[in-house]
């Protein structure tokens, strides 16, 4: 298209954004708000929360998410008192009028946890047994057993716990955290996702949705690495290009691009160029990072892991490699979770799976230096039901489930929350999903409330109108 063209379809507001960003402007805009100043002055983002107004405790986040939803009472959460109910009527003053997912209207009979407890660490903290290697860094984590959710069904329940709402359309909260402070990755994208599954449990599906920016610009939104062949969609050039051919074709469609820009004043433009950039300087780091036969064997052993097996072993490996790089946001999914049926074989198995790899993330950050700035959450977007389903499984369950933190300035070696004694409802230091968030946050240096983007006539934020930081949880 001619500059003519372009100048025909010069539109009012981008008059106005032009008319705005002369030196006078932009002058003043640096005393208001030295953020835009520093926006202008280079390409890579720094974040809109400059300066951060607490310490930053957390310099990036490695977010652990079992999908499907682990069940608390086989994981991290004793119940004896459901152990000498088992297979007797559940009490109906915990559950008359209480949401339930499939189990609505049925009979509802107690479940008795089919693995037994052992105490692990300083405080004899009790964990299920098969999760041994967990035990052995109990020390290092926090385990909380009094987590909540709002969404009782899968894919509005990982949207809940990744977006703070189960709306789809919302920034998730690496989109935020990448919008908030910025990434010192360089090559890398702040955002990035793995995704890996086994065996056992119901292979629920994990939609691109739940690492989507949302109204936020799309340069935050995650990348999704698979674990296995390209990691990235046409990473490789074709036969036949060069990378000196293939940085030619960027430089030209970027120049284009720049001079739409010029005109338009669109934000997805100069996104879309940044896009471009990227791509081709991960042509070029991704390949090397993804290549774990770099490691020493010792390391491989430590996480139980091959190259190129795409397990969640590697993936625990390669989150340490992307943290060691700068990105600010890491999340790996280990999918079938979901256990309507054969509860007792089918979590051996994704125990056996998560295990040694999850402890040895843990080993691996601390030995490095860098547990102590590096948040590590483990978990699922919700829990699973004290009663039994089918006679040997386990219901959706939101009233009050388990996950762990570690690191960042997060307390090691306590134990924080409670349900009850059949494991059913969150009774002591109840903590929301919007308080995980506004916690993360505060450990990142942002305070969450002001954590905002107008959309829609509204300043929408990760929390919503809710979140509280768990303080007592906190070094």
């Amino acid at each position: 298209m001619m500059h003519d063209d372009l100048i025909q379809q010069f539109t009012r507001r981008a008059f106005l954004g032009r008319v705005s960003h002369g030196l006078g402007a932009l002058a003043l805009s640096s005393l208001l708000k030295p953020d835009i100043a520093q926006a202008a002055a280079s390409d890579q983002w720094r974040g809109i929360v400059n300066p951060l107004p607490y310490k930053q405790k957390a310099k990036r986040v490695i977010y652990l998410c079992m999908a499907g939803g682990p069940s608390h009472l086989e994981t991290f959460d004793p119940k004896p008192k459901l152990t000498e109910m088992h297979g007797k009527e559940m009490p109906e003053s915990l559950t008359k009028g209480q949401q339930l997912a499939q189990l609505q209207g049925n009979k509802l009979t107690c479940f008795a946890p089919q693995w037994g407890f052992q105490r692990f660490g300083k405080n004899g903290t009790e964990i299920c047994e098969l999760f041994p290697q967990i035990g052995s860094i109990v020390d290092d984590i926090c385990i909380i057993r009094s987590m909540t959710s709002e969404a009782i069904n899968h894919d509005p329940a990982h949207c809940f716990m990744n977006t703070g709402s189960s709306i789809p359309g919302r920034p998730a909260m690496g989109a935020w955290i990448n919008y908030g402070i910025g990434t010192p990755a360089e090559n890398l994208p702040g955002f990035l996702v793995l995704t890996s599954h086994g065996k056992g449990g119901q292979n629920q599906p994990i939609a691109a949705r739940q690492w989507s920016s949302g109204f936020l610009p799309s340069k935050f939104q995650g990348v999704h690495l698979r674990s296995k062949g390209d990691p990235v969609l046409y990473l490789t050039n074709p036969p036949g290009v060069s990378r000196e051919m293939q940085n030619d074709v960027i430089q030209a469609t970027s120049k284009l691009n720049q001079r739409w820009d010029n005109v338009m004043n669109d934000p997805e433009v100069a996104t879309r160029i940044a896009q471009y950039e990227m791509a081709f300087k991960m042509q070029a780091s991704v390949p090397e990072l993804m290549d774990i036969s770099q490691e020493p064997k010792s390391m491989l052993d430590l996480y139980g892991c091959q190259p190129g097996d795409g397990s969640f072993a590697s993936n625990c490996l390669l989150a340490r490699r992307l943290a060691e790089r700068g990105v600010r946001f890491i999340q790996l999914y280990h999918k079938d979770w979901d256990h309507h049926g054969n509860l007792k074989n089918d979590i051996q198995l994704k125990a056996q799976e998560v295990d040694r790899a999850s402890a040895a993330l843990i080993l691996d950050l601390k030995q490095r230096g860098m547990l102590d700035d590096t948040l590590v959450i483990w978990g699922g977007e919700f829990g699973r039901t004290p009663m039994s389903q089918g006679g040997n499984g386990r219901d959706h369950h939101i009233k009050g489930f388990s996950i762990w933190m570690a690191g960042g300035g997060v307390k090691g070696g306590i134990v924080h929350g409670a349900t009850d004694e059949f494991g059913y409802n969150a009774v002591e230091n109840h903590i929301e999903v919007h308080d995980l968030h506004a916690t993360m946050l505060y450990l990142m240096g942002m305070e969450h409330t002001h954590l905002t983007y107008k959309f829609q006539g509204r300043d929408y934020r990760l929390t919503d109108v809710f979140g509280k930081v768990q303080k007592k949880i906190l070094v």
